[in-house]
């Protein structure tokens, strides 16, 4: 059987029945606490190891640096204080939430770039000397906080969260001072390293559909000519109607093979592009869309001949998309200058629905564009319109560029 309130208590809820009930008590050592108090107690050990790690490598490298061993050695001790920097990020990670990327690695490619250069590349490297800085001043902290932790949990433990909060505060600004990458840098690193793949694969497909396009077509064609103008050769005397007919047929194969191979070095780079700049060029590919398409172009000057070819060949594709997939009625494409940028609009009002990764070469644009700071942009809803912007760096042209 239950019993009722109190009257006072009842009493004292309707008074405060404005008020929200107070939060409930909660023990102050949870579990990252705990984490926090065991990273601090870890940090005498490893600021040990670190330390005679760093006095051990300094010391005999530059003692022996009289001799043909000591830089060697020293660079081979800055590789090594990458691992205990490797060690350090992953426990940060483990027991502070620290998130701190990984550096990227020493490009030694096993020497191939001969021993010298090798060398100079592990002795500069800065994340090797940023580690063994911070392995050099973590000594007399690791044993502050060590032997600060270590008392509070028996003398000062109901402020000890606190506490370990504000040293670890300490530990994550170190590490991400001085065991995080150069942000930008890196990032600028892995973005030409991949961009550096992006152009060699796009290259070498360019290639292989060069020597295929030259292979099935006009080097077909031209082996068809061949024999035939031997063929007439044959029966020039025997039977001289025949031999004319085989010669007036090989002269429209080389009509047929001239115009392939025109159409071969329009798509390595057309002679309008070059002679006459991006204005002409793109209206002579729109000229070819079977969609009518409307071209503004509004540059004051021409930019560099690689960042014209990849606008031109851009909105080429583009032009064939729509030509293929929009069932678009009309088109139009705007290109203008903006501070140090190139901007290109494609648009069509066709069914829309384009993507990235809808099989029709809007991936290798983007790919393209990329590999020299630009950006590739689809807006393209179900039902159209679309609008495509690509957006390149703008780089003037070198007097005399082609």
């Amino acid at each position: 059987m239950t019993e009722s309130p109190s009257p006072s208590w009842d009493a004292s809820r309707r008074s405060d029945g404005d008020q929200p009930p107070l939060p409930p008590a909660r023990f102050a050592y949870d579990r990252h606490t705990w984490k926090e108090i065991a990273h601090l107690l870890a940090n005498l050990p490893l600021a040990l190891l670190g330390f005679v790690y760093v006095v051990t490598v300094l010391f005999t490298g530059a003692l022996l640096t009289l001799t043909v061993i000591g830089f060697p050695l020293l660079a081979a001790g800055l590789v090594g204080a990458r691992q205990l920097g490797k060690l350090e990020r992953s426990r940060a990670r483990a027991l502070l939430g620290v998130r701190v990327d990984e550096p990227s690695p020493l490009p030694l490619r096993g020497g191939k770039d001969g021993f010298f250069p090798q060398l100079w590349l592990a002795l500069k490297d800065p994340v090797g000397w940023r580690t063994i800085l911070y392995d050099f001043i973590r000594l007399p902290w690791g044993i502050l906080t060590f032997v600060i932790t270590l008392t509070s949990l028996f003398v000062l433990w109901p402020v000890l969260p606190f506490i370990a909060r504000g040293l670890t505060n300490a530990d994550r600004a170190m590490v991400r001072g001085l065991l995080s990458p150069s942000d930008e840098l890196e990032r600028r690193i892995a973005e030409l390293e991949s961009d550096r793949g992006v152009v060699v694969d796009t290259a070498a497909a360019d290639l292989r559909r060069i020597e295929r396009d030259l292979h099935d077509g006009a080097q077909a064609r031209l082996v068809n000519l061949a024999m035939g103008l031997g063929l007439a050769k044959e029966k020039l005397l025997e039977d001289p109607d025949g031999a004319a007919s085989m010669v007036a047929e090989a002269h429209g194969e080389v009509k047929l093979a001239l115009q392939e191979l025109r159409d071969l070095a329009r798509g390595i780079h057309p002679a309008v592009l070059t002679d006459r700049g991006l204005d002409a060029a793109l209206s002579a590919v729109a000229s070819r869309c079977t969609v009518p398409v409307k071209v503004a172009v509004d540059l004051p000057s021409r930019p560099a001949a690689a960042i014209e070819g990849i606008a031109y060949f851009t909105v080429s594709e583009l032009l064939q998309n729509i030509s293929k997939h929009s069932g678009a009625k009309s088109a139009s494409v705007d290109a203008w200058r903006s501070d140090d940028r190139l901007l290109i609009q494609v648009w069509d009002d066709g069914r829309g629905g384009a993507r990235l990764d809808g099989g029709t070469g809007m991936r290798g644009l983007a790919d393209r564009l990329e590999a020299v700071d630009g950006l590739f942009v689809i807006e393209s809803p179900r039902g159209g319109p679309t609008t495509v912007t690509a957006e390149l760096p703008w780089r003037d042209r070198v007097p005399g560029q082609g």
